[in-house]
């Protein structure tokens, strides 16, 4: 059987990883936005101007 202090430890690195996604998953969705922004610019610029 595992030990409380085994246990315990595993629990943080699970808690670590979870942050890790998380902050990852934020990185990953603020650059889509503002490559879809961009985009959206690019385009209404090209209409606007044609």
């Amino acid at each position: 059987m595992t030990d409380p202090e085994t246990k315990q430890i595993n629990r943080e690195m699970a808690e670590n990883e979870s942050a890790r996604q998380t902050a990852s998953s934020v990185r990953v969705s603020t650059f889509a936005i503002i490559i879809t922004i961009v985009i959206a610019l690019a385009v209404f610029g090209w209409v606007f101007l044609r």
